[in-house]
This record gives structure tokens, C-alpha cells and sequence, in this order.
């Protein structure tokens, strides 16, 4: 059993812990993050130990823990630490086939099924019930969000996010830093960094624009 740190105390930290303690793939040892009124308190049971600046003094695996995927590569260039340095945490209910690949870093959460021939970028997020089917491609830095579906060949671009439930059409391609509604259905190609929702879903703001309103479509 692995020892890993988790970087950011976070919602996702706390569901991270949660996943891993039913899983038992690892041990989480400490929590990581730079408000500094966090350290030494517990965050799910677990202690908040100091800084990001401690990682590269520290031994064990990292799980970056942010929930924005653009927050989670910040991070991780930040620390600019080799790939082996990082754990992936897989919850022990998720169906994952053979031919599925799962970049370093990357946390999979409680019933989430990948049918065959996908590829999961490093540092993606897929919470609860996210069904990936068929020859999908997940760059790094995604989420997606519970209940989240892609039917066949779908690409979806580093930092993109994807709302709770939201569905995806076959062969659509998602560009990097775009934001899916919740409960959308896309069925065709979306630009980068933009935001769309509703079904069909449609563009409603750039995604630059909303991080800099700091809410979520």
C-alpha cells in the first residue's frame, strides 16, 4: 500500500480520501496546501501538513487534489516534479477495460465505467458514474463531472470540464479550456475556451470570461 500526500484541501480532497479509504489502494498520510490558517488542522481525518513547498522535501506519492483542472496544472507546474512522483487512484467499484490507459495523477472516483480503447490523460478527474465508451480520448486536466457520458470517438481537450450529467454525442471533438453545462447534450464539435449548455447544447460566454467572474457553468 502506497503512502501519498494530496495536494490542495479541497472538496475533491475530501472525496479523494473518502474513495481511497473504501478502495484501500493507498494511504494517505497528509494533506498539502498554502493557506496557512489550514495547517496543522484535519481535513476528513486526515492532517493538513504545511505548504506545496513541502512536496519536493517529502518522499511519497502526490495526488493533486483542485478541482479546476487549470487549477490542478498550475499546480503541477509549479511543482515541476518528475511523473513518477505521482500516484492514480482508481475507487475498486470503477469498470475499467483492458485496453483503457490512465495518465499519472489521475484520480477515478465510485462507479465510473470505461468500456475499451480509451486514453485518460495525466491529472484528469472523473467523478462518480462518468461513463466513457469506445476509443474516447481525455487529455490532461479534464473533469468530468458526476453522471458525465461520451458515446464513441469523442476528444476532450486539456483543462475542459464537464457539467454533472452532461452528454455527448459520437466523433465531437472538445476543445481545451471549454466548460459543458450541466445536464447539457453537445452534438457537435465545440471550440476552445468557450462555455455552452442546454440541449442542444450552445455557447453562452467564453470560458475566460467566467473564470474571471469565479463561477462554474
Amino acid at each position: 500500500m502506497a503512502k501519498v500526500l494530496l495536494v490542495a484541501a479541497s472538496g475533491l480532497a475530501r472525496e479523494t480520501i473518502s474513495s481511497i479509504e473504501q478502495t484501500g489502494d493507498h494511504e494517505v498520510i497528509g494533506l498539502l496546501d498554502d493557506n496557512t490558517a489550514l495547517h496543522g488542522t484535519l481535513i476528513g481525518k486526515v492532517r493538513v501538513l504545511g505548504g506545496l513547498e513541502l512536496a519536493k522535501e517529502r518522499t511519497e506519492k502526490l495526488l493533486i487534489c483542485a478541482g479546476k483542472g487549470s487549477s490542478r496544472a498550475a499546480i503541477a507546474a509549479r511543482l515541476d516534479l518528475d511523473d513518477s512522483r505521482y500516484a492514480t487512484h482508481i475507487h475498486g467499484s470503477a469498470a475499467l477495460g483492458s485496453s483503457v490507459s490512465v495518465g499519472c495523477g489521475s484520480i477515478i472516483l465510485a462507479g465510473c465505467v470505461a468500456t475499451c480503447d480509451i486514453s485518460v490523460g495525466r491529472h484528469t478527474v472523473l467523478m462518480p458514474q462518468v461513463v466513457l465508451t469506445h476509443d474516447n480520448v481525455l487529455e490532461d486536466y479534464c473533469t468530468l463531472a458526476a453522471g458525465a457520458k461520451l458515446a464513441g470517438r469523442v476528444t476532450v481537450g486539456h483543462r475542459a470540464y464537464l457539467g454533472t450529467n452532461a452528454a455527448v454525442r459520437e466523433d465531437v471533438q472538445i476543445g481545451a479550456g471549454a466548460v459543458l453545462g450541466m445536464g447539457s447534450a453537445l452534438l457537435r464539435d465545440m471550440p476552445a475556451e468557450q462555455v455552452w449548455a442546454g440541449n442542444p447544447a450552445r455557447q453562452i460566454i467564453t470560458s475566460t470570461n467566467l473564470e474571471s467572474t469565479g463561477s462554474r457553468a
